[in-house]
């Protein structure tokens, strides 16, 4: 089995992830324009915020706004929370009921044993490695810890060449094979079974 087989499923995995990661964004700009754009609550609310202001406009204004980001932010939270989960459970469940995602059955992979515990385990690294970190990196930033956000995108980019890289070695065992005490083999077909296959169908 080679590198380059373990780089193209990972490609291929990390593509899906990538899409759902589009969809998402698409979903969130849609919230946000649409909180933005609600013209009929934005009057209620600036109206009852200036109501319960004593006539401070300035400070009513800047509860209006303050509320609009605190929500807005909530939604960028809301979707990376749902992209970590995703990716979480593809993972989980493709390794729990098949032994292989998506990726690694295009290219002929499998990983074993296959345990759901084990599969939980693997699917918990990877997520952590590929998404996760990342994405309490974009939270961080987003709520203006930017500091922080650089630290954590740091600490996400290690974790990312901790399991990628050991990959290359001899035994090709990623952090998270060695985590869940799993490997990645070929699946080969055998001559035989390859000619039954193309008799039965």
């Amino acid at each position: 089995m080679s590198a380059f087989r373990r780089a193209t499923a990972w490609s291929i995995d990390f593509a899906l992830v990538v899409a759902l990661a589009s969809l998402l964004a698409v979903l969130t700009f849609n919230r946000m324009s649409a909180l933005v754009t609600d013209v009929p609550e934005l009057a209620a609310r600036g109206g009852f915020d200036l109501l319960t202001s004593r006539g401070d406009v300035l400070d009513a204004s800047a509860g209006l706004g303050t509320s609009l980001w605190d929500r807005s932010v909530g939604y960028v939270q809301q979707a990376f929370g749902l992209l970590v989960v995703a990716a979480f459970l593809y993972q989980w469940a493709c390794l729990a009921l098949a032994g292989r995602t998506a990726g690694k059955a295009l290219t002929g992979l499998k990983v074993m044993p296959r345990t759901p515990r084990r599969a939980a385990l693997r699917a918990a690294v990877t997520t952590a490695t590929d998404v996760a970190v990342y994405a309490v990196a974009c939270v961080l930033l987003v709520e203006g810890e930017i500091v922080l956000s650089v630290l954590v995108w740091l600490v996400a980019v290690a974790l990312f060449l901790l399991n990628a890289l050991p990959v290359l070695g001899g035994r090709r065992r990623s952090l998270a094979d060695r985590v869940a005490g799993t490997s990645v083999a070929s699946v080969e077909l055998s001559r035989s079974a390859a000619t039954r296959r193309v008799g039965t169908s």
